[in-house]
């Protein structure tokens, strides 16, 4: 994980499928899982991808909510 990654989540889209231009952040564990299961995608959206899946399968998304509030 690079330092800015968990800022990434909070304002990269997904750049295609079922839920285009959705954050990477707000993505179903569904479909994190899906990627899981069938493989993550190549560069920068499979390694943040694969991070949010961790983030989501471990119960963790509540240590977004900081960032999420200094965004705003």
């Amino acid at each position: 994980m690079q330092a800015d990654d968990l800022q990434r989540l909070l304002t990269l889209k997904m750049p295609y499928g079922k839920y285009e231009g959705r954050y990477i952040a707000d993505l179903p564990g569904h479909y994190l899982g899906w990627f899981a299961r069938e493989g993550f995608p190549k560069g920068e959206i499979g390694r943040l991808l694969e991070l949010m899946y961790e983030i989501d399968h471990n119960n963790l998304r509540e240590l977004l909510n900081p960032l999420r509030q200094a965004s705003n």
